[in-house]
């Protein structure tokens, strides 16, 4: 079943969300040791956290174990990363990596990355999709995403654009539109994805490439308006809004995802514990729910899968990197 029509089947009613009582029976008898560390590379409330927390806290009793989520907001995920290469191998340090950490910076900053992560880390489960869309301040002038080009190729580098840092998917969004639609605007990077939308609510920058999530208490007080979605197709509860593909941007399409990895050397008992049951929990209906109502899009996905996406989007991201000069700085 597709997005549009899970949710039509939902129709967003309020469903109950209970956790299994099977996966308490389940925890007894295979308890993971804990308590279990899950090192997040991004900031606390943005769309991968959101994503991470409701995954992790219903994993939890599956597993037996405490998951104790951990922002390490720094440098678009480097800090993370080096964090995650120095832990012990013994399964109690989970990574939660978005996109961007997997297959975007090894390309963009190779000589500041710690360790390769397609080689570093087993995939797990993938847990969201984060659907994306370009946001401007509700007092902008600015309607479509041809209005954005129009202006900002009548003044380059006025315009300016926030991102939660060099090399966060904010950043790497807009520079590809750059690239793509030949305008120039000038980068204004936050601490944070959740800081850089909320220069676009108060009017301090003039555009972002916004996760729903961080746009959705936004859109409810009239604080910003979104102007093109990054898919390639029309996002199910924005169907009147036209993809960034159909305002002109000939090729354009972003998208971000986030999922669980284990360091490469942790025992396999745990590795084939940990995959089962996180991706139970990543085909829970009650958690699909969930992830939609926080603007944010079911994405299970095996390890095999993964590994494929993660190929693609490497090969996908160097040719945009390579094609577009995008640069880390």
């Amino acid at each position: 079943m597709d997005r549009r029509h899970f949710l039509e089947h939902t129709g967003a009613a309020a469903l109950a969300v209970t956790l299994p009582v099977l996966a308490t029976a389940q925890a007894s008898a295979t308890a993971y040791p804990g308590p279990v560390k899950v090192v997040l590379p991004l900031q606390a409330a943005s769309a991968s956290d959101v994503a991470v927390r409701l995954m992790t806290e219903r994993l939890a009793p599956r597993l037996g174990t405490t998951l104790l989520v951990e922002n390490v907001a720094a440098a678009a995920g480097l800090v993370g990363l080096e964090q995650l290469s120095r832990a012990r191998p013994d399964g109690r340090t989970v990574a939660a990596l978005n996109n961007s950490i997997v297959t975007i910076l090894p390309h963009l900053q190779p000589a500041k990355i710690k360790g390769e992560p397609r080689r570093d880390y087993l995939p797990v489960a993938g847990i969201a999709n984060i659907p994306t869309f370009f946001a401007v301040p509700a007092s902008s002038p600015v309607k479509t995403v041809q209005d954005l080009i129009k202006l900002a190729k009548a003044q380059p580098e006025k315009l300016t654009y926030s991102s939660g840092g060099v090399g966060s998917p904010q950043h790497l969004a807009t520079e590809m539109f750059k690239s793509f639609s030949g305008t120039s605007l000038l980068h204004v990077p936050y601490r944070g994805a959740s800081q850089a939308a909320l220069a676009v609510a108060s009017g301090e920058v003039q555009l972002m490439s916004m996760a729903l999530s961080l746009a959705q208490p936004f859109l409810a007080d009239n604080r910003v308006r979104l102007i093109g979605y990054c898919g390639t197709e029309r996002h199910a509860q924005f169907r009147d809004l036209p993809t960034l593909r159909e305002q002109g941007v000939k090729g354009y399409d972003y998208s971000s995802w986030v999922a669980l990895f284990l360091a490469r050397e942790t025992p396999a008992d745990l590795v084939t514990l940990l995959r089962r049951e996180a991706q139970a929990v990543a085909e829970e209906r009650d958690f699909h729910v969930q992830l939609i109502r926080s603007g944010l899009e079911p994405w299970a996905r095996t390890p095999e899968q993964l590994i494929r996406v993660i190929d693609e989007d490497f090969d996908r991201w160097r040719k945009v990197i390579q094609d577009a000069k995008i640069q880390a700085s």
